[in-house]
């Protein structure tokens, strides 16, 4: 089995994706949307954690063999930056939403120097705004950042175009066309939703996929 299908599996089976066409949920934003992803599920179900480790490991070896240092994004990316960090035997740190008021004021956490190769470790990436300002402190310090790794991508186009703007490479180890197939294999919503799901995705604000 293909890693992008076995990670879409894992995920499904834990509901750290979860579709719901029928009932959409709504974004922050206001933005009606068929699906849920809480990819923090992952670090709570062993097996599925070991997958996703593995797997982000695999991608950072094959992407970018000359990583020095991996850089979770607060928060979600802390935990799975770490565990990479432990298989790889690479140096890990953090960076904030924003750089603390006491202290030493720090907004990178860990141990860093200018002009070392940093890999970003991502949980989901929608419309990429987050982990660009993540990429875009790493970059103003400094340091080289080769790219992301995360484990899921909805693969928007205002997410690609502004990742492709800022120049940053993201591999994912799963996206949302992928597991929209997976998902209607394997009985988690019928085969016709998936047109409305692709359509979503294609133009989140465009709310004709409801019936």
């Amino acid at each position: 089995m293909e890693l992008q299908e076995l990670i879409a599996k894992d995920l499904l089976s834990i509901k750290a994706v979860f579709f719901r066409p029928e009932e959409p949920f709504t974004w922050a934003s206001g933005i009606k949307s068929p699906v849920y992803c809480d990819n923090r599920l992952t670090l709570t179900a062993p097996k599925i954690r070991l997958d996703v480790e593995n797997g982000l490991a695999s991608l950072v070896k094959e992407n970018y063999p000359e990583c020095e240092v991996l850089m979770g994004t607060s928060t979600a990316g802390i935990a799975h930056a770490a565990i990479v960090g432990h298989i790889l035997n690479l140096p890990m740190g953090y960076v904030r939403s924003g750089a603390k008021d006491h202290g030493r004021q720090n907004q990178i956490e860990g141990n860093l120097e200018k002009g070392q190769k940093v890999v970003v470790v991502e949980d989901l990436i929608s419309t990429g705004g987050s982990v660009i300002e993540v990429v875009n402190v790493l970059r103003e310090f400094g340091a080289e950042v080769l790219g992301i790794v995360s484990i899921f991508t909805y693969g928007m186009k205002k997410g690609i175009e502004r990742l492709q703007e800022a120049n940053i490479k993201n591999i994912s180890l799963t996206n949302f066309d992928v597991i929209t197939k997976v998902a209607a294999e394997n009985g988690y919503i019928k085969k016709d939703d998936v047109d409305r799901l692709i359509k979503f995705r294609n133009n989140p604000s465009d709310t004709s996929w409801i019936k």
